[in-house]
């Protein structure tokens, strides 16, 4: 019996939908452990477990030898990269709702849309860049009264997703160029490589907390705190981080091989669903009129800038 054959683009959406699930997950239960722990203890915990399920993907793909690329400055770039994503963005979800973070953090697909130009070479016309430049406004819509500290503020907080995404946007782009050529497996163990090493520089330097205070930003008590020994009850949301951690690297590595970052990118915006029902329901946080708003703009420019990359594949004059 014949099979219809499996469109590498429509997979590629698969995998981002199951991405941001996993992120949302992820997202959830490192802010329900923020309090408790510092980041790169969780990291480090979450990226040995990791491991042992990104090895079994990578074993299944071909075995180690696909580590081996020739390409170690992009990989080294792209592990830098993705380790600033992650602590700016947790960095802000200790302290911000978690709808709110995720929401600045939509600007993403617009920094890709953009990066697309020089890394991959794409076009972008003058339509698209009137799109990305509402998209910014839409991000300062939700920034402006956010960013006032006192009481309804947070201060500087506010911009840390919105460097999340800018590094973020950086590594999904590096992802498409090195998926040339490396499999999402032996990307995803890079990746996990590189968050074990820094936690571990970071605890030999920081690992006693003695650069935090009781009277600290959360953000910055989150980043820094002393490493403390996990309880039992923490064990469980602990280990389902590393499976989620292994999870995600695979899913968004192949959903950037597999289809054109511009194409992909746009379906990342049903993260701020997730993100809402876990906020309601496990933290009771509901964003903002400003940030529902602003969050609302950005969504519409990217849909817009998807959908005149479409066209632009076309007739590349429409672009």
């Amino acid at each position: 019996m014949n099979t219809l054959p499996i469109n590498p683009s429509r997979l590629g959406i698969f995998c981002m939908l199951g991405g941001m699930l996993c992120i949302s997950v992820n997202d959830m239960l490192v802010k329900s452990l923020s309090g408790s722990y510092p980041l790169h203890e969780l990291i480090m915990l979450r990226s040995v477990v990791a491991i042992g399920f990104t090895v079994a993907l990578l074993m299944a793909e071909g075995g180690f030898r696909l580590l081996n690329t020739g390409r170690w400055a992009l990989h080294a770039t792209r592990a830098l990269f993705i380790l600033i994503a992650n602590t700016s963005l947790y960095a802000a979800i200790a302290s911000l709702p978690l709808a709110t973070a995720t929401a600045l953090y939509f600007v993403a697909p617009l920094f890709v849309t953009l990066l697309s130009i020089p890394i991959l070479g794409e076009t972008v016309g003058p339509r698209r860049f009137a799109a990305i430049g509402i998209g910014f406004l839409g991000v300062m819509t939700m920034m402006a009264p956010q960013i006032v500290a006192g009481e309804g503020g947070y201060g500087w907080v506010v911009v840390l997703p919105v460097v999340a995404a800018a590094f973020y946007a950086s590594m999904s782009v590096l992802t498409r160029k090195l998926g040339q050529t490396s499999r999402a497996s032996a990307l995803a163990l890079h990746m996990q490589f590189a968050f074990i090493s820094v936690s571990a520089m970071v605890y030999l330097v920081a690992g006693d907390g003695r650069f935090v205070s009781p009277d600290s930003n959360p953000s910055l008590e989150f980043l820094l705190r002393a490493w403390v020994w996990p309880e039992r009850g923490d064990l469980l949301p602990i280990l389902g981080l590393g499976v989620l951690s292994a999870m995600v690297g695979y899913l968004m590595t192949q959903a950037y091989r597999l289809s054109h970052a511009s194409a992909v990118a746009p379906f990342e915006y049903v993260l701020l669903i997730f993100s809402l029902f876990w906020g309601w329901t496990i933290f009771g946080e509901w964003p903002s009129v400003s940030v529902l708003a602003g969050a609302a703009i950005v969504i519409a420019s990217g849909v817009y800038v998807f959908l005149r990359e479409g066209r632009a594949k076309s007739d590349p004059r429409t672009g």
